[in-house]
């Protein structure tokens, strides 16, 4: 067995694809060829590795999104005409023909027939498909989207002066808009969508300020769903303002739950605005007594970069006595 053929049955025999028969041969060239046992030792630590980190699957959102949008690409591409069809089906059976000249009349004749069957079927398909769209367009509400995967973006929020109405507007084929209270949960999907809007600061600041409003307030500020968007906002997002609103929206759960506490000591740790650093600081005096809080404190006490906030590190270390 050559090292080339031992290549190819490694990668097999890693995956459990390769016979018996050939993983014995497979053995016995090992125990000769220093290069092909390095290689198979590379392959199996490559999937232990790989192994230790979970196959993260694509949110639903982004492939109903990229789904959509592929569906709109291939809707602008303009359908081929019965005669250019046609012409290509005479093009790729002209060989053919050229050596048969009675079942060339004969398909002659036949695909003519078709293409006129065919040019009447899509002029009908085509009367249908604009029927549709008009019927589409006269409509005089949008409908309420039924799953995220109904929404291709958010691009406007509006909340009413003084009230709990909130008018979302978003993207569909065409441009669509609900309108609702903060309370109802299809403005809430609405609005924990438009908090990962790449497309738009502005978006994300309205939904993750609207969000971390009802959080302070106590409405409904569930760890699966407006928290979750929020801790996303505030360990992601690039915009500074975005991540404040969504640290202070946070700020009534840092006692009660772990990952919120876990989210704010990583932007104590890791955020670029300074800012923020210091605001993190005093979300956690609630629990400045634990000991994860109280090791980073220390931490950045005596190694952050920025005085200021080694200095308020430092007051809220003296100021809770240390847990023996």
């Amino acid at each position: 067995m050559n090292c080339e053929v031992a290549h190819e049955r490694i990668v097999l025999a890693a995956y459990g694809e390769l016979a018996d028969d050939q993983i014995h041969e497979l053995d016995r060239h090992l125990t000769t060829c220093a290069d092909c046992l390095t290689e198979r030792d590379q392959l199996q630590a490559l999937k232990i590795l790989a192994a230790v980190h979970p196959v993260v699957e694509p949110p639903a959102n982004l492939v109903a999104r990229s789904r959509m949008r592929l569906e709109e690409a291939l809707d602008a591409i303009p359908p081929k005409r019965w005669y250019e069809r046609f012409g290509e089906n005479i093009l790729n059976h002209f060989a053919r023909l050229q050596s048969a000249p009675v079942a060339a009349g004969l398909l002659l004749v036949v695909g003519m027939g078709a293409g006129s069957l065919g040019g009447f079927e899509f002029a009908q398909a085509r009367a249908a498909h604009t029927a549709s769209k008009a019927s589409e367009a006269t409509a005089t509400a949008a409908p309420v989207p039924t799953s995220p995967a109904d929404v291709a973006s958010i691009s406007s929020i509006v909340q009413q002066p003084n009230s709990e109405m909130v008018e979302v507007r978003y993207n569909e084929v065409v441009p669509q808009r609900i309108q609702g209270s903060l309370e109802d949960p299809a403005i809430r999907q609405l609005l924990m969508m438009a908090s990962e809007d790449a497309a738009s600061a502005g978006i994300r600041d309205d939904s993750v300020g609207l969000l971390a409003a009802e959080c302070r307030a106590g409405h409904s500020c569930n760890a699966a769903g407006i928290r979750d968007a929020l801790m996303v906002a505030l360990r992601y997002d690039r915009n500074e303002g975005v991540r404040e609103k969504a640290l202070k929206g946070l700020e009534p759960y840092v006692s009660e739950d772990m990952r919120v506490r876990d989210a704010v000591l990583e932007a104590l740790l890791n955020d670029s605005d300074a800012r923020i650093r210091t605001e993190a600081i005093n979300v956690l005096e609630p629990v400045e007594a634990d000991m994860t809080v109280r090791q980073v404190l220390s931490t950045v006490a005596t190694s952050d970069q920025n005085p200021q906030i080694r200095n308020v590190s430092r007051q809220v270390l003296r100021r809770v006595p240390e847990i023996q």
